[in-house]
């Protein structure tokens, strides 16, 4: 059990050594330099337009710094394993000071952004979110920068329910389809018999269900496991623990909804809410994830998740207080990640190939030796 125990937060491959063995050696990029910031700005261009429309959303700015007091920062999970960067700001001579943090992800300041630009039940936001996370391990699909595509939108509790999750899944999945066929009409050199297409529709797993088909492997090789079989899943009810007594992956207390009881259709009880889209990359034959999603604790169930976590100090908030007190609205959201769909769709085999930031010299080299350009 220990490797399971190891396997629930500190993403990324974690070893050099092996992350050569993952990294292809006989690999050519499709698209020159050039190609690729052109690819990327039309794969960007066409989600955004694409994903306000599928889920009524629109475009709005996003903080990279937020008030440390007002606890809207995403935590990722619930160890404490991952860090925001912080610092004090000496405004005024230190007589009005700022304790600031740079954002690991916009998830909790999104929901208090519904009431700040007023929407309506059925009505979100989408947010070109640029984030920070210093304590992730840097290899093919993990960067200490961070680009996202973060969502929310207005629900009320007639929605709180796994039929209303798929559709926006199903909804987002649409979206992903429609970038791949039109980058491949812009730039047909995407179109290669060496790497498939995404297939059509996602197939859906309850957490549970792929512990009980693979109960010996940890998280990560569970996920490799299934996506040999489908192609592209969404994986549901992260956080709570399952029957080996492990949750599938941590998952912070405060936002996704990961204990609520639901139903399989053949009236199995679950819990969660929430779920990750995860496909196989053909191009480093390993699982890739997309997005994190969920419908959003409500007071309830945050009250119940925070105590789950030993993190009840929390409420003390105004985020939190915003929940308990139905100050906040109900909702749904996630996060798409940006450099990961752009990385997959335009078959690269490194973040880097798409996203500027900084990498190991280690990484840069073993890179380089397989004829990986990563940007600089």
């Amino acid at each position: 059990m220990a490797d399971k125990k190891a396997d629930l937060a500190g993403p990324g491959i974690g070893d050099y050594d092996e992350l050569d063995k993952v990294l292809p050696s006989d690999y050519r990029s499709l698209l020159g330099p050039k190609e690729t910031q052109m690819a990327i700005y039309e794969s960007k261009a066409y989600i955004e337009e694409h994903l306000c429309k599928a889920l009524n959303l629109i475009m709005v700015q996003v903080p990279l710094i937020v008030d440390v007091e007002s606890g809207v920062n995403d935590m990722l999970d619930r160890d404490g394993s991952r860090t925001p960067i912080q610092f004090h700001i000496n405004n005024d001579y230190n007589k009005n000071p700022i304790d600031a943090q740079v954002v690991q992800a916009a998830t909790k300041w999104k929901r208090v952004a519904l009431n700040q630009f007023k929407m309506k039940v059925g009505e979100g936001l989408c947010t070109d979110m640029r984030a920070v996370r210093k304590d992730y391990f840097l290899d093919h699909d993990h960067s200490v920068y961070v680009d996202q595509w973060d969502w929310e939108k207005v629900i009320t509790a007639k929605h709180r329910n796994l039929s209303f999750l798929k559709s926006t899944v199903q909804d987002i999945w649409g979206v992903i389809k429609g970038a791949e066929r039109h980058l491949q009409r812009k730039f047909p050199k995407l179109k290669t018999k060496k790497y498939p297409n995404l297939p059509d529709e996602l197939t859906f797993f309850h957490a549970e269900d792929i512990l009980e088909m693979y109960p010996d492997l940890p998280r990560k090789q569970r996920e490799t496991a299934i996506l040999q079989k489908y192609p592209a899943v969404f994986i549901i009810g992260i956080g709570w623990p399952l029957k080996d007594g492990y949750p599938h992956e941590n998952r912070a207390a405060d936002y996704d909804d990961w204990v609520t009881e639901t139903l399989t259709k053949d009236k199995r009880p679950m819990h969660g809410l929430n779920g990750d889209i995860l496909v196989w990359n053909p191009v480093t034959h390993r699982r890739h994830e997309l997005t994190s999603m969920g419908i959003r604790v409500n007071a309830e169930t945050l009250k119940i998740q925070l105590e789950m976590a030993g993190q009840l100090d929390s409420l003390k908030f105004p985020y939190h207080q915003g929940i308990v007190n139905s100050e906040l609205p109900l909702s749904v959201g996630g996060g798409i990640g940006q450099s990961r769909t752009q990385m997959l769709l335009l078959r690269k085999a490194h973040l880097g190939e798409v996203s500027v930031t900084v990498w190991p010299k280690i990484l840069k080299e073993m890179c380089h030796r397989k004829n990986i350009h990563v940007l600089e």
